[in-house]
């Protein structure tokens, strides 16, 4: 398992769009954390 790990500047806008064109198929878990929590868990498939 890979983990891939990275911090947004100050976003300019309310949308955030992840490209996963370069990942392999299979299925993914997407966590998005705040303050050391994670407040939206979600999994998908390529």
């Amino acid at each position: 398992m890979r983990l891939y790990e990275g911090k947004l500047k100050d976003a300019l806008t309310d949308k955030i769009y992840l490209n996963v064109n370069n990942l392999k198929k299979g299925s993914y878990t997407l966590n998005i954390i705040s303050k050391n929590k994670v407040i939206k868990k979600t999994t998908f498939k390529k």
